[in-house]
């Protein structure tokens, strides 16, 4: 009995002294948090001007052509819409209205001929439009009788195999030097696809089954391409970001800068990665891994600074879902709780900003 109550003891001792150990010296991650400086930053107020009657629903997808023209994909009302407005956020037009392709919008990007691309993860569908607003490209096909959006099977549950031309629930895309397509794909997929600029099938990285492996892919959120070819995928629910070659053979992983939603590297000789640590509070409670801030970072992951945080302010962000960085210190930001768009305008020390 006595032996029994000293074992007894001597587990508790250790366990406090684990726990005392813990708090002490917290997961490097946890420090990570706490010393990255802070970039500073200014919103511009009412930036986008939608006419008379017409409103924004979830701030999906976001992007920029050649003429600083913005582009949002949104989900508003039974279906989603493609929104034009010029570089001071003055409405142009709508594109697609009513298209077959357009149930729930996931991301908008505009390829370097100013060809507009939706990703539409109702409708497993990717459409390519030129710049004059027609219709020139599908990948992937909407199930003929989908009510609604396919659910992901449950937890350890079989997933149907994933087919080169078919995708489940897709959520971005990106194009290398070459032209070659990246499909992040998605809910239903854990993988990344890479086509040829034709749509013809190459390769793919992950499965159809998530997993927390290197290479493995559990909801490819977002995903961008640098001038040197290399693919960069937001592994949302493993909580990283991992980055592949061109033939998707894995290089690194970054696991330091929480939860990524939304990935964007800017153009110019010098690139940087822009990050946004999105996860949102589901339950509405008070909880200290729920942040909001966008991470800005060298392309080795190496991180330069971070700014803002979660709530519905000017200068906040509600959930930020797509980054456009078409200029590295001036984002266009799409958010789904707070349905809106930011146009953020950053002013890091000199030695964060590449020569022009």
């Amino acid at each position: 009995m006595r032996r029994s109550l000293m074992l007894c003891l001597l587990a508790l001792a250790l366990l406090f002294a684990g726990s005392l150990s813990a708090q002490q010296n917290p997961p490097q991650r946890a420090r990570a948090f706490a010393t990255t400086p802070d970039i500073p930053y200014d919103s511009v107020a009412n930036f986008l001007k939608l006419p008379a009657g017409l409103y924004l629903g979830e701030g999906i997808g976001v992007a920029r052509n050649s003429r600083g023209n913005v582009f949002v994909y949104t989900r508003s009302g039974e279906f989603s819409r493609l929104f034009e407005f010029d570089p001071n956020g003055t409405f142009v037009r709508e594109i697609g209205r009513g298209l077959y392709g357009f149930q729930q919008a996931h991301a908008v990007r505009v390829d370097p001929q100013d060809n507009i691309w939706v990703v539409d993860e109702g409708t497993d569908m990717i459409i390519k439009f030129n710049p004059a607003g027609r219709v020139v490209m599908l990948l992937g096909r909407r199930p003929e009788s989908v009510v609604g959006l396919v659910e992901p099977p449950g937890r350890g549950a079989p997933r149907p195999a994933a087919r080169p031309y078919t995708f489940g629930r897709p959520t971005d895309i990106a194009w290398d030097p070459q032209g070659n397509i990246f499909i992040a794909d998605g809910y239903i997929n854990s993988r990344v696809v890479k086509y040829d600029k034709n749509g013809r099938f190459v390769r793919s990285v992950g499965t159809d089954q998530p997993g927390a492996l290197p290479s493995q892919l559990s909801t490819p959120h977002s995903i961008q391409v640098d001038a040197g070819g290399n693919v960069y995928v937001a592994d949302r629910g493993n909580n990283r970001i991992q980055v592949f070659s061109n033939d998707l053979t894995l290089r690194s992983i970054y696991d330091h800068v929480g939860q990524p939603w939304a990935l964007c590297i800017t153009p110019g000789p010098r690139q940087y990665l822009y990050s946004s640590n999105s996860n949102p509070d589901n339950n509405n409670s008070i909880n200290a891994a729920v942040r909001g801030e966008i991470y800005k970072m060298e392309l080795d992951g190496t991180v330069l600074g971070k700014f803002g945080s979660a709530g519905k302010q000017l200068k906040e962000f509600g959930t930020v879902h797509a980054i456009d960085c078409k200029v590295e210190n001036e984002l266009i930001v799409g958010e789904i709780t707070t349905w809106r768009v930011q146009k953020l305008m950053l002013r890091p020390p000199a030695t964060q900003s590449s020569a022009r």
